[in-house]
């Protein structure tokens, strides 16, 4: 065991029951391949992994399938209903998946708008109060509402996911006060999700308390898959104990850093 699981080792992620080890979920869209997808996500740590269910195949077992990559007993596998602009089509999307792969959980997304891709957040909630129903454990992507994520949770979602920033754009987070808004309004784990463009990007979203982080494009399209893995694999515990620890108070004067206690006075 190393020293940092040593300090998180009373630190559980927990959702729905199951505990995690790794707070950073990544995603498996745009990469060039499923093996280059399994590669990043042993680098990175994690033990969630999001599919697209409309964009890559989990479904049809006589097409090359990411479930002959990734080992569904070593990772939980989270179908995803990217792509769906309606609860109708999220609904049989999540039905379909669970059909075909057993798994019932899903990351439920229903967007709004194709040009920003930021969620239809009424769609998203008839669909969640229907799939939690049927028996999903449901993770929702949301807007960064606190209200909402209230609502959420009252439907019955296992999990909150308020974006960071609009998906793939790697701007970062966007808006920290909204964050730690729905991290006091909940108590279901708030996952940050979208917007997340680097490993540098990490740390002051888990400082913010959040239970964990989802990224995928930022290692889709970085350079090196692989080294952005484990930096992200490495921020997100260094954001995590950062949290734990406790920051310093900011000061608006200077302070000094050695006692002064003691010290003759010259003048």
């Amino acid at each position: 065991m190393t020293d940092y699981e040593k300090l998180l080792e009373n630190d559980p992620f927990e959702i729905a029951g199951r505990r995690f080890k790794s707070r950073l979920i990544i995603g498996s869209g745009k990469f060039k391949s499923f093996q280059e997808n399994k590669e990043v996500l042993e680098a990175s740590g994690a033990e969630i992994i999001t599919v697209a269910v409309r964009r890559v195949n989990i479904t049809d077992p006589t097409k090359e399938n990411l479930l002959d990559y990734i080992d569904p007993n070593r990772y939980l596998i989270l179908p995803n209903t990217a792509g769906c602009y309606t609860a109708e089509e999220a609904i049989k999307t999540a039905m379909l998946a669970r059909e075909a792969t057993g798994i019932n959980w899903i990351k439920l997304e229903v967007i709004g708008d194709q040009k920003t891709l930021l969620p239809d957040m009424e769609q998203t909630y008839e669909a969640a109060k229907v799939l939690v129903k049927e028996g999903f454990i449901v993770l929702p992507y949301i807007f960064d509402d606190p209200i909402y994520a209230r609502k959420f949770e009252e439907v019955g979602c296992a999990a909150v996911m308020p974006l960071a920033a609009p998906i793939g754009s790697g701007l970062g987070l966007q808006n920290p006060y909204n964050i730690m808004f729905i991290k006091e309004a909940v108590s279901v784990p708030v996952i940050v999700d979208a917007g997340i463009g680097s490993a540098a990007d990490i740390p002051p979203v888990m400082e913010l308390g959040v239970d964990g982080i989802l990224t995928n494009t930022a290692l889709a399209e970085a350079k090196d898959p692989i080294k952005m893995a484990v930096a992200m694999k490495y921020a997100t515990v260094a954001g995590r104990l950062s949290y734990l620890a406790g920051r310093m108070p900011k000061r608006t004067y200077a302070v000094p850093s050695s006692p002064t206690k003691g010290v003759p006075f010259k003048g």
